[in-house]
């Protein structure tokens, strides 16, 4: 068994890194055929997938192979080898007219359901589950034939190999490998150091360090748990020590990482399916999603301070502080590859070209200064090679899986029939619809990824909202953000978790606290939906207003929610505050004014009560 391990530890980082270099040379040269892509992005996950999450496990916790896993290769190269060496046969053949040969049920059934049990062994049960559910409706309560779903999902680009797997190929690998090189050179310590320098000292200083550089950290990096285990070793202990609760701590730190996932310039993965399934450059996503990420980050740091300066907490001492002109010079250089991103997409370029570019500078960026160069090495480049897909396996199982959903919707027309179903419950009430999508994408992000559970929401839910009325970019953007917010969600809130267990708080405390940190990321979707301005969809003059009255009501509903304004508010303060926090997000002038005088009313009512005792600075140690 020792051996057979370390014969898979061998040539696991190899494939690792044959399947960088080869998307490089796939997005920078020559780009095959969709289906052959998609073909070859999949045998690389799934090859990968069964060597490095085998069925079963040894005492000792080695790789045990058994009888499954040679059946499973030797299905997946049957299924795949027949697209490759028949590749015409499957271009030319009529779908749903020419019959399915015997090898072509087999193989489709085969590569069902590896691509199946590999999504188990990644991300758990309730994608492989849901796909399951939904290809039973189509067999066992339609009048669709076994042959004809197959042929769907196997023979064709609506299934398995259809425009979400096309995603994880062509976007996905490339950010994720980024995002791996980044961290290979030292970014993350810039992002850190650059957020201790700006906030370090304020009241709260290690809660605004945690918001600044989660968001930092989450544009590259995409997943909000990773996001956590890479900034909260640092920042909870850090804000544990200024006075901030273990909840709280972790709390902060959850909804700090999860939004990165809605943070441009780099967002999740599921932003490339947006912008593949709207036809749109994803530049174009990434600018609908500015405004809104702001108004999540804003309510965010808000609550942080509120927070403080009800504690009467104040931040870090000055000698733990470093300075941002040092931090810049030693390490500003590392900003570099981000700003090639960002000017390839603003100039017109695609957005893995920009991606590839930007990921080819890490090194060589890094190079540039001793305080960068020290530990690089070629070995280093070939474990960011070999991190990047590992990283990539979750999201291309994933995509692969929702394939079959989609599949298997499409086929059986199950989306429109819940469009009207959705539409009928509502009895065309927008906001009904809205809470219905809402709490569904809360509910599906809770047991799977932020991709795949978009994916079904935009199957099934977002066609509904469109028809009551709301544009396509905000119902998406709608169902981006539910699919993201379960990440902060109890009761399976896995970034809570991850924070919790660093700060070793209650689950069910730091959900809570969770919740009402990042109460403004639940309300922000309504808002956008209500006002298209916050999308950038408008007049210039509309965008503006629309978004200060949304910073102003974001950080009334921060103060209202953590008790304080300029001083400890009492409930009818803080009742006054949530109040007009949602007059401020409601567009309209009249709401807006009423808002404001609200907070103006709390403002000079506290303005007259004597100031609390000051704070005590960390200690130092």
């Amino acid at each position: 068994m020792t051996q057979i391990s370390s014969l898979i530890g061998r040539i696991v980082g190899p494939i690792g890194v044959a399947m960088a270099p080869y998307h490089m040379y796939a997005i920078a040269i020559a780009p095959p055929e969709a289906m052959i892509y998609r073909a070859i992005h999949l045998s690389f996950a799934l090859t990968l997938v069964l060597l490095l999450y085998p069925f079963a496990k040894a005492e000792d916790g080695s790789r045990r192979f058994v009888w499954i896993d040679v059946l499973w290769f030797a299905g997946a190269t049957l299924a795949l080898g027949h697209l490759f060496v028949n590749y015409d046969y499957f271009i030319n053949r009529i779908i749903y007219i020419d019959d399915l040969k015997p090898l072509d049920a087999v193989a489709a059934v085969m590569l069902v359901v590896v691509v199946l049990d590999c999504t188990r062994r990644v991300i758990g049960w309730a994608l492989p589950i849901t796909a399951m559910v939904f290809m039973g409706h189509a067999l066992f309560f339609t009048r669709v034939d076994p042959l004809t779903l197959l042929d769907q999902l196997y023979m064709t680009t609506e299934g398995i190999f259809g425009s979400t797997l096309g995603v994880s190929a062509a976007y996905v690998m490339v950010f994720v490998m980024f995002g791996s090189f980044m961290e290979r050179t030292g970014t993350g310590r810039l992002f850190m150091d650059f957020a201790l320098s700006l906030t370090g000292r304020s009241a709260g200083g290690p809660g605004k360090v945690a918001v600044v550089s989660s968001s930092l950290f989450g544009t590259i990096s995409g997943s909000a748990v990773a996001n956590v285990m890479v900034d909260g070793p640092i920042t909870i202990p850090l804000m544990k020590r200024t006075g901030f609760s273990k909840a709280f701590a972790a709390g902060v730190e959850s909804v700090a990482s999860t939004g990165g996932q809605i943070m441009p310039p780099i967002m999740g993965a599921a932003a490339f399916v947006m912008a593949e399934f709207l036809a749109v450059p994803y530049a174009q996503v990434a600018l609908w999603a500015l405004i809104p990420s702001v108004l999540y980050y804003v309510a965010c740091f808000g609550a942080v301070h509120f927070e403080a300066k009800r504690r009467g907490l104040l931040g870090l001492p000055p000698a733990e502080v470093p300075f941002l002109k040092l931090v810049l010079i030693e390490r500003g250089h590392l900003f570099i590859p981000v700003a090639i991103i960002l000017g390839g997409m603003f100039a017109g370029y695609s957005a893995p070209l920009c991606a590839l570019a930007g990921t080819l500078a890490c090194f060589p960026v890094a190079l540039l200064r001793a305080s960068s160069r020290e530990g690089l090495s070629f070995r280093l480049i070939w474990e960011a090679l070999e991190d990047g897909a590992r990283n990539t396996l979750a999201v291309a199982l994933a995509c692969a899986c929702a394939g079959l959903v989609i599949g298997s919707i499409t086929l059986t027309g199950l989306g429109i029939s819940f469009t009207n179903a959705i539409v009928g419950l509502a009895q065309n009430s927008l906001l009904l619809a809205l809470l219905l999508t809402a709490v569904a994408g809360i509910i599906l992000g809770m047991g799977m990824p932020t991709t795949p559970a978009y994916i079904v929401m935009v199957s099934l839910m977002v066609p509904a909202i469109i028809k009551l009325g709301v544009i396509e970019q905000a119902a998406h953007m709608f169902a981006f953000y539910f699919a993201i917010l379960s990440a902060i969600t109890p009761p399976v809130a896995l970034a809570v978790y991850a924070a919790a267990s660093l700060a070793k708080a209650n689950i069910w405390d730091a959900g809570w606290s969770a919740v009402r940190i990042g109460a403004a990321g639940f309300i922000v979707p309504f808002m956008f939906v209500y006002e298209p301005a916050l999308l950038f969809i408008g007049d210039p003059l509309t965008i503006i207003h629309a978004s200060i009255s949304a910073v102003i009501g974001c950080l009334a509903l921060a103060a209202g929610l953590n008790g304080h304004l300029i001083r400890h508010a009492v409930l009818w303060e803080r009742l006054a505050l949530v109040a007009a926090a949602l007059l401020l997000i409601k567009p309209g002038i009249y709401t807006d004014l009423a808002g404001l005088a609200l907070i103006v009313l709390v403002y000079m009512v506290q303005r007259q009560r004597p100031p609390e005792t000051a704070g005590i600075s960390v200690k130092e140690s």
